[in-house]
């Protein structure tokens, strides 16, 4: 009997947004829509120059894995966490936020010296996330971070191919991808972002291994991954990859490919103000939907609307109560 819903594993990142013109992006010599790696240095100089940008005064815990888990959890599944913080102010916060979401994760016993990871990331006016994240103690997530109960008692793992950056974070996804083939427990994996899929394929591939459960990438990502310069390209080499994936299309909806047909899925027009979680909220909402009794289509309905719904205020999740609004008979 699997207990829990999904069992995520990514970088825990302490978020600050910050708007920003696209002027300001080149001035700092910032590539924009992608995540860069940055030192701490690096970090709080762009700090000093922007404080007068703080879209939201409060901190957000988020990591890719993590608001994907948080959405999973918050909709009313199973969720658990696994993930590296430090034991400092921004950890505890951390942790103290993902049990107030409801996901259970690796516990505060014992936490390790250092600094926790932070994200800050970049607000331009046409609602583009850009992200400088320093990893901090995060970089060091490894095997020894997994709960191997957890993995096999879950229904799904679900890894963000930003760990792919850490050489003991990639061991640790390729390790938790094993563990749960064993377990007869489902994978799902993300690409992340397009700049993963350019600078580190061949990680990435160690990290899917021979294929995958289930896949979710943008459009981008789909046409990097695969080579191909068409969609139709994409979903017929995607298949290579993934039993079953979802390819996200921005204002364009989505596409899901259940393993024997294709759904197009529509979208919700909406003004958007922060497109920064939009991805991990779809991903989210869609293995809450597959792992709570929903079929492929009525899965990415919600999850389209989920990730619609993000991207109308700044932040990458929503209320709880946002959620549950959002559940077919609300």
């Amino acid at each position: 009997m699997k207990q829990i819903d999904v069992y995520g594993i990514g970088a825990a990142l302490v978020d600050t947004e910050i708007e920003i013109s696209d002027a300001e992006l080149a001035t700092f010599g910032i590539e924009k829509g992608v995540m860069t790696l940055v030192d701490e240095a690096r970090q709080l100089e762009l700090i000093s120059h922007l404080d007068d940008h703080l879209v939201m005064a409060k901190r957000a815990s988020g990591g890719s894995a993590a608001n994907s888990i948080m959405a999973v959890a918050s909709f009313g599944g199973k969720a658990f966490q696994s993930c590296k913080v430090a034991d400092d102010e921004n950890g505890r916060f951390y942790l103290d936020d993902l049990t107030k979401a409801g996901v259970k994760h690796n516990g505060l016993s014992q936490l390790p010296a250092g600094t926790t990871g932070k994200c800050l990331v970049l607000i331009t006016p046409d609602a583009e996330r850009t992200m400088n994240t320093y990893l901090g103690i995060s970089e060091t997530i490894c095997r020894k971070n997994l709960n191997l109960d957890a993995i096999a008692s879950a229904k799904y793992i679900y890894t963000e191919g930003y760990l792919v950056t850490s050489p003991s974070g990639k061991d640790a996804a390729i390790e938790c991808r094993q563990q749960a083939q064993q377990a007869g427990t489902k994978t799902a994996f993300s690409l992340s972002d397009p700049g993963m899929v350019e600078f580190f394929r061949e990680g990435l591939q160690e990290m899917i291994g021979d294929r995958v459960d289930l896949l979710f990438c943008n459009k981008d990502e789909a046409f990097g991954w695969t080579g191909a310069t068409t969609l139709d390209g994409a979903v017929e080499s995607m298949k290579q990859t993934a039993s079953t994936f979802a390819i996200t299309l921005g204002a364009e909806g989505a596409l899901i490919y259940d393993g024997e047909n294709t759904h197009r899925i529509a979208p919700k027009a909406v003004t958007a103000v922060d497109t920064n979680g939009a991805g991990d909220m779809f991903a989210g909402a869609f293995l809450y939907g597959i792992t709570n009794g929903m079929n492929y289509r009525q899965a990415g309905e919600l999850a389209s609307v989920a990730s619609a719904t993000v991207v109308t205020q700044f932040g990458p999740r929503l209320a709880v109560e946002q959620h549950r609004s959002l559940l077919p008979g609300n």
